[in-house]
């Protein structure tokens, strides 16, 4: 079942999303060789209780930390540990915060030092994906709309879709109707109306699009071990158009 959100709904949750903002900001400052990836996660968790919110995903189905992060192959839900951030990693960093009650979810991928020009258009073309789904958008279009167009960009460059996991509607829970796959033929799925939120967020393979989850319960891997990248926004729709929810401008991305 879809929910409508009001304008007030609304407002509460780009409250939780300026939260996510200002996680961004503070550890983007902080990518770099060197650095573990649990001390990322209590930055992360700093920053949304000294802003008043809560951590979205500690907890969330017993999952132990307050950030997704995952390196090079893992594509979403790695738990942040010991693992040390070294030259050429990527990263990717997803993370969820509530405030009175609602949601805001978002992630980003960023490179550790000097990567490759390929992994570079890799993290690069997650966001653009993104973009180019938006720019599809026209009033009272589907969600396939989006979803090809998505898909289009990220074949063109060469690179795979991830079909195991979608996007999703978000606003008093984390995940709610409709799903939102990144990919999909025009003119399919549910048409998108006003008071819509959706969490978009195109997973992106170097190699094979094939995934498997590792024997901690959580941690999406390439079954090829070959990079992947991920990118995240909330996108509130009304009668005017959409705004995105958690993305500053600049953003905080490559």
């Amino acid at each position: 079942m879809i929910s409508l959100k009001s304008k007030r709904e609304i407002q509460l949750m780009r409250q939780a999303a300026d939260v996510l903002k200002l996680v961004f900001q503070e550890v983007h400052k902080h990518i770099r060789p060197g650095i573990a990836t649990d001390e990322l996660d209590q930055f992360a968790e700093k920053v949304i209780r000294d802003a008043g919110a809560e951590p979205a995903f500690k907890g969330y189905r017993g999952f132990p930390k307050t950030a997704c992060i995952s390196v090079n192959e893992e594509v979403v839900h790695g738990i942040p540990g010991n693992r040390i951030l070294k030259e050429g990693d990527i990263i990717s960093f997803d993370i969820g915060a509530r405030v009175q009650g609602y949601y805001a979810d978002a992630a980003r991928t960023w490179p550790v030092g000097t990567v490759t020009k390929d992994e570079m258009l890799l993290i690069k073309t997650a966001k653009d994906a993104l973009d180019a789904g938006l720019a599809a958008y026209k009033p009272g279009c589907r969600i396939g709309d989006l979803a090809e167009a998505i898909q289009k960009l990220i074949e063109s460059r060469g690179f795979q879709v991830v079909r195991e996991y979608v996007g999703h509607g978000i606003g008093r829970a984390i995940h709610e109707d409709p799903q939102v796959p990144n990919y999909g033929k025009a003119g399919q799925g549910a048409r998108i109306q006003p008071g819509m939120v959706l969490a978009i967020e195109p997973m992106v393979t170097q190699g094979n699009c094939a995934v498997e989850i590792l024997q901690d319960g959580w941690t999406v891997v390439t079954k090829d071990r070959k990079p992947a990248s991920h990118y995240e926004d909330d996108i509130a729709f009304s009668e005017e158009g959409f705004v995105i929810l958690t993305r500053d401008e600049p953003d905080v991305s490559v």
